[in-house]
């Protein structure tokens, strides 16, 4: 992966990966220009069929079961004899289609390719891709799965909507398949404890292990085999249109390449990470049975991570890359501020209005309750908005993003954890904005993985950067927080924690765990969602860990059991 030789032709898919089709009513509209997709065939007369068609009317027109279906069959059998230019003329972009169709064969090796297509779905085809992959006398067969869109140009003509996936479901634009010798051996991750990690053992660490691969496969020792690859475009070589990917996932780091297929094996080297087992094993039996969550578990006094995982593990990494906003566990970071700064005293009154209006924005607390004559305790451990928004007008625009960079270590991009990370953001805002960043909302971006740092951050007092293989493998330099937090607001904010663990919206999750546990829940309201991403983070002695459920509803009731199971599995 990684180093590895490309060929010519590695900038062939030249047009982006369009968005996913989304039906609506009794239609469908895909981003591009000049083409129309339906999720209805067929259908009636046209009222205007004696004049000449406009352009928009000749888009419009519904495509028929016989076009989707002729399109499909031409498309594919030119692709099954080698004819590149022949099935790209099919296509809505004959250049890219035929640069990755003549690719496929010349870089991937595959031949005798036989397509079989399934039920069609509008004008979306499902089909079967089976072929043989030959190199230097070592062949295999492989067979995928993989789809196409039928389209209507605006003169009229059926086509395939063209983009990357219809020639692997894995590619992303400028991306290849290529088959040959691995220019970065392949690896044989183990856990703490020595165990071998596969993905067949923990499903969430497969794209794990291709980031290991990536970064540590030319130092474990090894030596490379001969491979079916996704080879990924390199970083500015990509698609060059308006929405071209570059190969890479949301937080924008390169996703590494991937293997599809192995002809020969090489000879791979060992990479020790922190996983524990029994952690890991907890957090995969956890997610699968549940929906959109995400997990991940850490070590507070080493920052050692040790677990990671997610509902899907064929989708996005939300566990280590994603980029939500973390509701009220950011709250966490906040009171520390207002500790520090001595707006708030652990009981001192604090007030927890219904409502609170700062930057023009009405806010309120969930259920709309109050607090009359309440202590900042009691604000915290019940999550009270209003607590933290009427403090806004007292704290300068850049007063949270410092004190999450300075103390939590949060935010800065500069996170080594061993794989690619998503290290957090807290923008300077103003205004209402700002005042939707204290109970993290408005610009503030996290994932599990940053969530748990922080309660680890506030359990311990010093902020340690995860990471999942040791620095003493190659040298790289953990990122460090440039102070830790005031000793008194540190004393202060554990004792919240642990508070709301007891007594507090955290205690019902955490009510089967004894022992030395602090927790904080959250919720983030979400445009488009009919509920809210539940948040849960928490620890139990030297454990901590955070969850998220995407659209679970309240933090406490959806990811609190979640990461309240976990904790319990490890053991106190």
């Amino acid at each position: 992966m990684g180093k590895r030789g490309r060929s010519g032709g590695h900038n062939a898919m030249g047009k982006e990966t369009k968005v996913a089709l989304i039906a609506v009513g009794v239609g469908v509209a895909v981003a591009g220009v000049g083409v129309t997709a339906y999720a209805l065939v067929g259908g009636g007369s046209d009222s205007s069929a004696d004049e000449p068609l406009t352009p928009q009317q000749l888009q419009a027109k519904p495509l028929s079961a016989a076009e989707v279906e002729q399109t499909t069959e031409q498309f594919l059998a030119a692709w099954a004899k080698g004819d590149a230019a022949g099935a790209a003329r099919l296509t809505d972009d004959a250049a890219a289609a035929k640069a990755a169709l003549a690719s496929y064969a010349k870089d991937a090796h595959l031949t005798g390719v036989t397509f079989t297509p399934g039920k069609k779905a509008g004008p979306r085809v499902p089909f079967k891709v089976a072929a043989t992959v030959s190199y230097e006398g070592k062949s295999k067969p492989y067979a995928y799965d993989s789809e196409l869109t039928v389209v209507r140009t605006t003169a009229g003509k059926p086509v395939v909507d063209w983009q990357p996936s219809v020639v692997h479901p894995g590619l992303k634009a400028g991306d290849i398949l290529r088959a040959g010798e691995a220019g970065t051996p392949p690896i044989k991750a183990v856990d703490r404890n020595g165990g071998e990690i596969t993905a067949e053992k923990y499903p969430s660490l497969g794209n794990v292990l291709d980031g290991l691969r990536e970064k540590f496969g030319d130092k474990a020792g090894g030596s490379a085999g001969i491979e079916l690859q996704i080879v990924r475009a390199e970083p500015g070589k990509g698609a060059k249109d308006t929405k071209d990917t570059k190969g890479k996932d949301d937080d924008g780091k390169a996703l590494p390449d991937k293997t599809l297929l192995t002809l020969s094996k090489g000879t791979p080297g060992t990479v020790k990470t922190t996983i524990s087992p029994t952690a890991q094993a907890a957090a995969e039996r956890e997610v699968a049975s549940r929906s959109r969550a995400a997990i991940v578990v850490l070590k507070p006094s080493t920052g050692e991570i040790l677990a990671a995982a997610n509902s899907n593990p064929s989708g996005m990494n939300v566990a280590l890359q994603g980029s939500l906003a973390p509701g009220s566990t950011m709250k966490i970071v906040t009171a520390s501020m207002l500790l520090e700064k001595g707006l708030a005293g652990i009981d001192k009154p604090h007030p927890c209005p219904k409502y609170f209006t700062s930057g023009g924005w009405k806010f309120q607390n969930v259920e709309e309750f109050e607090i009359k004559g309440g202590t900042f305790r009691s604000s915290f451990a019940a999550s009270c908005n209003t607590a933290f928004i009427s403090q806004a007008d007292k704290l300068g625009d850049g007063d949270l993003t410092k004190q999450t960079q300075e103390v939590f270590g949060i935010g800065r991009g500069n996170w080594q954890i061993g794989v690619p990370s998503f290290d957090g953001a807290v923008p300077v805002q103003s205004a209402a904005q700002k005042a939707a960043s204290l109970i993290g909302q408005g610009g503030v971006r996290m994932n599990p993985l940053n969530v748990a740092s922080v309660i680890a951050t506030a359990k311990t007092g010093v902020f340690k950067q995860p990471y999942l293989v040791s620095p003493e493998v190659d040298g790289r330099q953990l990122a460090t927080a440039s102070r830790t937090l005031d000793p008194k607001a540190a004393a202060q904010l554990r004792e919240l924690l642990a508070y709301t663990a007891t007594n507090g919206s955290a205690a019902e999750a955490m009510a089967s765990l004894g022992g030395d546990i602090g927790g904080k829940t959250g919720s983030a309201e979400v445009d488009g969602q009919k509920k809210p991403n539940g948040w849960f983070t928490a620890w139990r002695g030297d454990t901590a860990a955070a969850a998220v459920m995407q659209e679970g509803g309240r933090g406490g009731k959806s990811s609190g059991p979640l990461v309240a199971a976990v904790l319990r599995a490890i053991g106190g």
